[in-house]
């Protein structure tokens, strides 16, 4: 850990930590405002590689989960009690590991399971 540390801070004479974050931070930004583009409800602070987005509807989760995973992503389905009943949501975890391309490909699938599960709030009350 604490190299870790000495490495973000720079102690270790390199930009390698720097670079990292700035990534992350890009990276995390594109996808959260790609989201936001295509309608979805997304939550959370700017520069976060933490990026929630609603499902709402408990019966919307199993199957977001289910379709994301068909499609070879992970997400993180979170539904009450952790939060309220009709909070549902997903957290996707963005790192300094994807490149463009990746969180391009992400985008697409979620905007077909979006489709699929009519998740589009920010276009329509109907999803």
């Amino acid at each position: 850990i604490l190299t870790a540390f000495r490495i973000i801070t720079g102690e270790d004479g390199t930009t390698l930590g720097r670079e990292k974050l700035d990534k992350i931070k890009s990276n995390a930004n594109y996808f959260r405002s790609e989201l936001r583009r295509l309608g979805m409800s997304v939550l959370g602070e700017e520069d976060s590689p933490v990026v929630p987005m609603m499902l709402f509807h408990p019966t919307k989760i199993a199957a977001f989960s289910r379709e994301c995973y068909a499609r070879g992503i992970a997400a993180v389905v979170v539904g009450f009690p952790a939060v309220p009943l009709y909070g549902a949501r997903v957290r996707f975890c963005i790192s300094a590991g994807h490149d463009k391309e990746d969180l391009k490909q992400a985008v697409k699938k979620i905007k077909e399971v979006c489709k699929v599960l009519n998740l589009r709030y920010e276009k329509s009350i109907f999803g």
